[in-house]
């Protein structure tokens, strides 16, 4: 990787998260995670010089990946325009794009696709938040993300690590038992600065909450944790008349002195049923 690289005259860059995934094994790991099938739709982000990509191109009958770098691109064009290579087989559509951006802009029908990526640090909470906050979302997200983030996803309430980005996925998505797995920072060229961690994400069967009530229970949640040291009541009351937030938190028989980081996923969707009324 290091020598192609070299001879491509490619200078990764810092700010857009490149560190590249070689280790045979884990990428392996990864590909068995997502239980693929040849009838599968598979959204790649971030394949940098295309490892993942290639058993994707394998395993699935479809595969759109989106890169961000420009000179990865022209690379990834030529290795995939190979006859001989895996794409024989498969659909295979390559987009010079922003990822984030493009899910923001595209509203696209995720609900028969499955994210498998091993996602740009710099932008990977984002990029699962957008996915999943969609109407139409993926039925699994299979996503190489640091430790620290990963550990952020299946966090409780009462945790260190429990807060927005940790709600906002738990709505519409679990955890795979076990929830995935640790792969070291010298998996990686450049090596990281920190451990990450693959983690299986699977929609919930059955949703939650309604599409009506989910821009009030987001509301909600960024609202309780602006300030996280002061009472969840307090900083709720900003957005709605205290008498009917004091007749909610009885109803769930919560203190009014509760900090929303001691308040579960199922208390705010109990919440968020009572004020979107």
């Amino acid at each position: 990787m290091r020598e192609l690289l070299t001879t491509r005259g490619i200078q990764l860059t810092k700010s857009l998260g490149q560190n590249f995934l070689h280790d045979g094994n884990q990428l392996r790991r990864i590909i068995e995670a997502a239980e693929l099938k040849k009838t599968d739709k598979v959204l790649e982000i971030g394949p940098g010089l295309g490892p993942l990509t290639e058993l994707l191109l394998e395993r699935a009958g479809e595969v759109l990946a989106i890169e961000k770098d420009a000179r990865l691109v022209e690379f990834l064009r030529e290795r995939f325009s190979n006859p001989q290579s895996a794409i024989r087989n498969s659909q295979f559509e390559l987009l010079h794009d922003d990822a984030l951006e493009f899910l923001k802009r595209e509203q696209r029908d995720w609900s028969d696709w499955k994210l498998v990526a091993n996602l740009p640090y710099s932008v990977a909470s984002p990029i699962l938040v957008e996915l999943a906050q969609s109407p139409k979302r993926p039925e699994r997200m299979v996503a190489t993300l640091q430790l620290e983030v990963a550990r952020r996803l299946a966090a409780k309430a009462g945790d260190a690590d429990y807060g927005v980005f940790t709600l906002l996925i738990q709505l519409d998505y679990e955890s795979r038992k076990p929830s995935g797995f640790k792969i070291p920072a010298s998996c990686f060229f450049p090596e990281p600065d920190v451990d990450s961690a693959c983690v299986v994400l699977i929609r919930r069967a059955t949703p939650l909450l309604p599409e009506s009530q989910r821009a009030a229970f987001v509301k909600i949640v960024k609202r309780a944790f602006s300030q996280r040291r002061k009472m969840m009541l307090k900083l709720l009351r900003e957005d709605w008349l205290a008498e009917k937030l004091e007749r909610a938190f009885e109803d769930l028989q919560r203190s009014s002195q509760v900090r929303a980081e001691a308040v579960g996923l199922e208390q705010f969707i109990e919440l968020t049923q009572i004020l979107a009324e």
